[in-house]
C-alpha cells in the first residue's frame, strides 16, 4: 500500500491543477508534498484488515472497517475529506451514502495484498467499500483496483490484466494517456478516475513513470496518483529514495501500521 501513499503525497500539491499536462513537472517530492485523506484512509483500511482472520465474514469486515475508518478519520480530522465522508465520520450511526467518489478506490489498496484468491479479494473489497460508497460505481471502482493489485502481485502480464479488467468491469482501457490528457479535467468519481489511473499503470515503464503519467493528466492528482501508485507497487520495485521521502512525511502511528502490514503480507520495508 506504500504505492498509494506515495502517489497521494506526490499528487497533493497538484490537486485540481489542470495546467500540468506533462510528465516532466520536476521532482516528485517537494516541500509541499504531504499526506491527505487518501493516506489516512488507506492506513485505516490496513489497520482494520490486519486484525481479522482471512476468512472473516462480510459483517465482521464491515464492522471492523467502520470502526477503524472512524477512529483514524477522527484522529486526522483535517486531512481533506469531502463533505459526505465528514458527515459519515461524525454521525450516529454511520450510514452509507450514495457515493461514487474516488476515495473509495485509493483506500482499498491493502485488500489487494492480503488474500489468497481473486474471488476473496473482490469480496473483501466490496464489503469494505459499501459501508460508505453504496453507489455501484464506487463499489466497482474499488473492486477493480483491488483486482489489478492482486493480478499484478501474482505475476500476471499487463496484457492479461488489461483484458480481464475491461471484460469484468466494462472500463474503456483502449485510450492512451496522450488521448486522455487532451480533454481530461478534474474528476471526483470512480468511473472518471479509476480507468484513467489503470491506464497510467498499464502504460507506465516503471514506478516513477506511472506516478508521473497519472499526475500529467491534470485531474484530482492525489487520488489519480494514489490509485495508480497502488497498482504500480504490485508490479514494480519502489525506489528507496521515494520510500524514504514517504516515511519522513508519515506520522509514528502511520509507520507502525505500515510495518505491521509488511510483516502480515510477508514483506519487509
Amino acid at each position: 500500500m506504500l504505492g498509494a501513499i506515495i502517489g497521494d503525497m506526490v499528487g497533493s500539491p497538484f490537486k485540481f491543477d489542470v495546467s500540468i499536462k506533462q510528465k516532466d513537472f520536476g521532482p516528485l517530492f517537494t516541500a509541499n508534498s504531504n499526506y491527505t485523506d487518501g493516506t489516512v484512509l488507506t492506513l485505516a483500511m490496513a489497520a482494520a484488515l490486519l486484525w481479522m482472520p482471512k476468512d472473516a465474514g462480510v459483517s465482521t469486515i464491515r464492522m471492523e472497517v467502520i470502526r477503524s475508518m472512524r477512529e483514524w478519520g477522527q484522529r486526522y480530522m483535517y486531512a481533506g475529506y469531502d463533505g459526505q465522508f465528514l458527515t459519515w465520520l461524525l454521525e450516529e450511526p454511520p450510514m452509507p451514502y450514495d457515493g461514487d467518489g474516488n476515495d473509495a478506490a485509493i483506500r482499498i489498496a491493502p485488500a489487494g495484498w492480503l488474500y489468497d484468491t481473486l474471488e476473496r479479494t473482490r469480496e473483501v473489497a466490496r464489503a469494505a467499500t459499501e459501508i460508505t460508497h453504496n453507489d455501484p460505481q464506487g463499489i466497482k471502482g474499488a473492486e477493480a483496483v483491488a483486482t489489478v493489485i492482486f493480478l499484478a502481485r501474482t505475476g500476471h502480464k499487463k496484457s492479461v490484466i488489461r483484458q480481464y479488467v475491461a471484460q469484468q468491469f466494462g472500463y474503456d482501457l483502449s485510450r492512451t494517456l496522450d488521448q486522455i490528457r487532451e480533454t481530461y479535467f478534474p474528476k471526483d468519481s470512480c468511473q472518471e478516475t479509476v480507468p484513467e489511473a489503470i491506464t497510467a499503470f498499464l502504460e507506465g515503464q516503471g514506478f516513477e513513470d506511472v506516478i508521473r503519467g497519472a499526475i500529467s493528466l491534470g485531474g484530482t492528482s492525489d487520488k489519480l496518483a494514489g490509485i495508480a501508485g497502488s497498482m504500480a507497487e504490485a508490479f514494480y520495485v519502489i525506489p528507496n529514495e521515494l520510500r524514504e521521502q514517504a516515511f519522513k512525511r508519515m506520522e509514528d502511528d502511520m509507520r507502525e501500521v505500515y510495518q505491521r502490514f509488511c510483516k502480515k503480507k510477508g514483506n519487509h520495508v
